[in-house]
């Protein structure tokens, strides 16, 4: 029967310490292999908590890695620790359309979006409630402009 063990980890830093270790101890998997293969597989969120379900069955160990929130990825990418604001009107970061584009197309396997439009609708629509621009307009006009095709030749 597989044993299935649930991780929030920081990406590309995971270790053989808690909470891997002694979870994988006692199954008899090489820990070192499989402590390797998380941060090969979570280098790209590198210093974010990332979520990993590891299945071990019969010694063979199956990796899956989550994503951050969109949120969380929309803050690195503005080098940002926090999105707080005072009032509906403060701005607290610009995002290019095209770092925009460039978290979408992370998140598309997670999101409930089955295009890539849509999933940067999403994201954009996360910027709204986190006070952040994108292109340096309002996130609602360019979820407009992403309807009426303005950016498609960028997503294509």
């Amino acid at each position: 029967m597989a044993e299935v063990i649930e991780a929030l980890v920081t990406a590309g830093k995971a270790s053989a310490g808690p909470p891997l270790g002694p979870a994988l101890g006692p199954l008899g998997v090489n820990i070192k292999e499989v402590v390797d293969e998380i941060n090969k597989k979570t280098e790209g969120y590198e210093g974010m908590q990332v979520p990993v379900i590891l299945t071990i069955d019969g010694g063979k160990v199956d990796i899956e890695v989550g994503s951050p929130p969109t949120s969380a990825l929309i803050k690195k990418e503005l080098g940002i620790e926090v999105a707080k604001r005072e009032g509906l009107e403060d701005i607290v970061g610009n995002l290019t359309i095209e770092e925009a584009i460039k978290i979408a197309k992370m998140k598309l396997d997670s999101m409930l979006s089955f295009t890539l439009k849509s999933a940067l609708k999403e994201v954009v629509g996360t910027c709204v409630s986190m006070g952040v621009t994108v292109d340096n307009e309002l996130p609602k006009v360019v979820q407009k402009k992403i309807d009426s095709g303005d950016y498609d030749h960028l997503i294509s």
